[in-house]
This record gives structure tokens, C-alpha cells and sequence, in this order.
């Protein structure tokens, strides 16, 4: 049995203990700044990253995987730990559709029901959230999230740390920047530029974000 450490412990990180479980993992705990008040998976509590030594704690064998739903705050947490040379992995659903032609890098979520078809890119710490569509070489850059239900038509470019909300729709072909908001059930038919939310049917601007 294959053994993984968490790193955050929130309703993010429910949706992931159940996935690595259904793969047959052994979750040995998690790491968060403090001790989690509810712990529905009655994980053992590891301490804080920052201050413990992952290396000594972690054996061989065992692998980490960041499940904080925030683009940000994930990213952060897995530049430290890749400066560190702390192994991350994937965590795929058995119930998700992922073509072998797609390529997922590490420390990626493809949750239950999602749909990643032929020459799809995943990023490092993407989120591919439940029942979402990535279409034939949609590329989704680093630490971004395609929330539950979202659809990518094809050749849809995604930037890092970009969020596409629920139930939207990306028409194909269009490119969103980096650090971009799409809002739920928002319909984008074209291109969005760095650092702008957008919402509604057809979607437009509402703000420029820090």
C-alpha cells in the first residue's frame, strides 16, 4: 500500500482523503498550522510544514500532496515544498475520464467525473474540480481551478493561477490570462486578459483584481 501525507485539512482536502482512499492509499496524516477541530477522517495531525522536518518525518515511500483550495496559498505551499525536494504526486480519480494522451503534472487533482480528452496539458497544483470538461489540447496553466461542472471546448488556453467557475462555459480557441476570476455559470466567448473577473451570459468585465 502506497502511503501519502496531506497538506491542509478542509472541506478542499475531504474531496481528496476520499479519492487517495478509493486508490487504495494509506493517508499517514496532515499537515496545518494548527490542530484541526473536525477531523471526519480521523487523520493523524503531523504539525506545521514550515517548522517540521518533512524529510525525516515522511518515510520512503511516502509522497505529499497539497489539498488547499486557495490558487495562492497552494502555490506557495508547493513552491516551498519543490525547494525542498519533497516528492509530489497526483491524485486522479478511478472515476474520472482522463485520455492517455492528456499529460497531468504533479501535484494535480482530476476529481470525480471529470472529463480530460486527447492532448489536454494539466499544470503543477491544478484542481480539476468534479464533473468539469477539459476538451481535446486545452493547456491549464499552473495552480489554477476549474470549479465542479465547467466546460473547456477545445484549444482553450488557461493561465496560471486562474479560476473558471462553476458551470461555466469556455468557447474554443479562447485564451485567459493569468491570475483571471470567471464567474459561475459565466458563457466567455472571448479572450480575457491578465488579472480581470469576469461574469454573466456573454461574459464581461466587472473588475481588475490586485
Amino acid at each position: 500500500m502506497k502511503n501519502v501525507a496531506l497538506i491542509g485539512y478542509s472541506g478542499h482536502a475531504y474531496v481528496v482523503a476520499d479519492i487517495f482512499l478509493q486508490l487504495n492509499y494509506s493517508i499517514i496524516g496532515y499537515f496545518e498550522k494548527n490542530e484541526a477541530n473536525y477531523n471526519p477522517f480521523k487523520l493523524k495531525y503531523l504539525g506545521n510544514e514550515r517548522e517540521t522536518n518533512l524529510k525525516e518525518l515522511l518515510k520512503k515511500g511516502t509522497s505529499c500532496f497539497v489539498s488547499i483550495g486557495d490558487n495562492a496559498i497552494r502555490s506557495e505551499v508547493i513552491k516551498f515544498l519543490n525547494s525542498n525536494n519533497i516528492e509530489l504526486i497526483t491524485a486522479i480519480s478511478p472515476k474520472a475520464n482522463v485520455s492517455p494522451y492528456a499529460e497531468i503534472n504533479s501535484g494535480s487533482l482530476i476529481s470525480t467525473g471529470a472529463c480530460i480528452n486527447a492532448f489536454a496539458k494539466i499544470g503543477n497544483g491544478v484542481i480539476i474540480n468534479t464533473g468539469a470538461i477539459v476538451e481535446h489540447e486545452c493547456n491549464i496553466g499552473d495552480f489554477s481551478h476549474i470549479a465542479p461542472g465547467a466546460v473547456l471546448a477545445g484549444n482553450v488556453f488557461i493561465g496560471p493561477k486562474t479560476f473558471i467557475g462553476a458551470n461555466s462555459v469556455i468557447k474554443q480557441g479562447v485564451n485567459i490570462g493569468n491570475n483571471v476570476i470567471v464567474g459561475a455559470g459565466a458563457v466567455v466567448l472571448g479572450d480575457i486578459p491578465d488579472n480581470e473577473t469576469w461574469a454573466g451570459n456573454p461574459a464581461k468585465k466587472l473588475t481588475q483584481n490586485g
